[in-house]
């Protein structure tokens, strides 16, 4: 039997790293345990469930239980309208018969939000209300201090036929699988604060921020829903990382104000658009996958609380982040 023996200093370094090991299980576990524990009352109505089934008579109680939903300027006729309105029935049906039940998505909404409260103590928990949009995707979740409105009909599926005439790098957004790490988006444009400057560096840790954020409230969910790439996407910013980095310093784009920058690399596009042979294969917003890695990069190397690290500058935290991409 061969029997490998350590040095005393290897013994040691062994001891270190298996004691570092099972302290930082211990410490993940107090805090799954810590959040477990946290009591939050969560409700969520179907509102539109209950105005599909409503009789005309009956949409005066419906009005009463949800006023913010029906604006004085409209009157009841045009409710009552919209009952029989083909359109709208195709939409109440395909939304029932895809959404049957909320039970997985409220189980994952319950986790999200005893996360939030548990970095974010004094967040008071919205009242969580399902409607429908008319395919609204640019408002598919509506987040105010007391409402969380989610537009079901934006999650049917990327082939939906509803999505027919969205370009296809929308519409595969347009899942269930994206619909918890929609609400934390939103979430987070509420604590992230904005960039400070209008250099490309800075735009870029925004979003690197709002997707660290992401890590600590919805740890469920993958990388790739929480930044919405599909599994094939995700990887080739992972391999491409390093020469995608270099691209960045050799162009000189991080303190560069260019405007163009943001639409090039970080908005919604099919695309990253590098000017290189290699755009078609790049995912859109590459550049908040960099600015994703920068923040992670930033919080291994530095002591500092998630609501701290929220509040430092984009350029201190690039400083101290010692980012290095792998090669």
């Amino acid at each position: 039997m061969y029997r490998r023996i350590l040095s005393p200093t290897k013994c040691i370094f062994s001891v270190l790293i298996i004691s570092g090991l099972f302290y930082g299980c211990a410490d993940t576990d107090k805090k799954a345990e810590a959040i477990e524990k946290i009591e939050i009352d969560l409700q969520v109505y179907r509102f539109e469930r209950e105005f599909a089934n409503v009789e005309p008579i009956g949409l005066s109680n419906l009005k009463q239980k949800y006023p913010y939903l029906f604006p004085a300027q409209y009157a009841d006729s045009v409710w009552i309208a919209k009952l029989s309105d083909s359109i709208q029935l195709e939409l109440f049906s395909e939304v029932g018969h895809a959404f049957d039940d909320f039970d997985d998505e409220s189980d994952k909404l319950d986790l999200l939000f005893k996360h939030i409260k548990f970095y974010f103590p004094n967040y008071n928990i919205p009242k969580i209300i399902t409607v429908t949009s008319e395919v609204d995707y640019n408002n598919r979740i509506i987040l105010t201090d007391s409402l969380l409105l989610i537009g079901l009909d934006n999650y049917l599926g990327a082939d939906h036929r509803f999505y027919s005439d969205i370009p296809k790098y929308i519409a595969k957004g347009l899942d269930r699988q994206y619909l918890v790490s929609d609400i934390a988006s939103a979430f987070a444009k509420q604590v992230v604060p904005r960039p400070q400057d209008r250099t490309f560096l800075s735009h870029m840790i925004y979003y690197g921020k709002e997707l660290y954020l992401k890590d600590k409230i919805i740890p469920f969910d993958s990388d790739a829903q929480k930044i919405q790439y599909t599994e094939d996407e995700l990887t080739w910013a992972k391999k491409n990382e390093e020469p995608i980095w270099r691209n960045f310093i050799a162009q000189e784009y991080l303190y560069s104000t260019e405007n163009t920058l943001d639409r090039r690399f970080l908005d919604p596009a099919p695309f990253s658009k590098f000017g290189l042979e290699l755009d078609n294969e790049s995912p859109g917003r590459i550049g908040r996958y960099m600015g994703w890695q920068i923040v992670r990069s930033f919080m291994e190397n530095n002591e500092v609380s998630l609501q701290q690290m929220l509040r430092i500058s984009a350029e201190e935290l690039f400083k101290q982040s010692k980012y290095k991409p792998k090669k």
